[in-house]
């Protein structure tokens, strides 16, 4: 088997508690179906997802590559997106930048399609995670390892659709009072914590367990 049952039960809940964190792609999607509804709210959601994909494709590619050059560069690989992962914990806790969440203008839906794939696919922030998340949970010793980044990708982007989803539902009709909650200074310290938290703990195990395969 490619992918454990328990290591991608382990990969589903630590995305999900990634993706349960309002971040740039949830606020985006939040603004967009706060201004114009659930119809607006589907379109980012699958403009994100999309662009998202872009960067499972290219991580898929990259990844694979490192790995068939050189086990050890992969495995340098590996420790350095632990590292980074750690680092993301730490410099959101420190942050003080406020979450924007603020009035937008209507526009089409093509274009709030549009934008949020453009918004996804050019943040470099968004390459370097998924450098750093996947190779944590895969093994050159169970198979093929472009196949576990690639279904590991479609697995990321399927719970992301779904958790994006329903924050545009739920934003639809309560957008009032997710801005209002946004503007919260107690809010933002408890959602800079979690986020932390959740980077670092991931990016943690990722170094503590990243050789138990060899």
């Amino acid at each position: 088997m490619l992918i454990p049952p328990d290591q991608l039960l382990v990969f589903a809940l630590a995305s999900l508690a990634l993706l349960l964190i309002p971040g740039p792609a949830v606020l985006y999607i939040v603004t967009r179906s706060a201004a114009q509804g659930p119809a607006a709210g589907v379109a980012s959601v699958l403009g994100i997802q999309c662009g998202g994909m872009v960067h499972v494709l290219m991580a898929t590619l990259g990844l694979s590559a490192i790995l068939l050059s050189s086990a050890l560069a992969f495995s340098l690989v590996k420790y350095a997106g632990a590292a980074y992962l750690v680092y993301l914990g730490l410099r959101t806790w420190f942050s003080r930048e406020p979450l924007e969440l603020g009035a937008a203008a209507r526009q089409p839906l093509r274009q709030i399609f549009l934008q949020g794939f453009v918004v996804n696919a050019l943040n470099p922030k968004t390459a370097l995670f998924f450098f750093a998340f996947l190779p944590q949970f895969v093994d050159p010793a169970r198979g093929a390892a472009w196949i576990q980044f690639l279904l590991l990708g479609l697995v990321f982007i399927i719970l992301a659709t779904f958790s994006d989803g329903a924050y545009a539902l739920l934003s639809s009709s309560l957008g009032g009072w997710f801005r209002n909650k946004a503007r919260e200074p107690r809010f933002a310290q408890g959602q800079r914590l979690v986020t932390g938290g959740i980077y670092i703990g991931l990016g943690l195990t990722a170094a503590l367990t990243g050789n138990r395969h060899k």
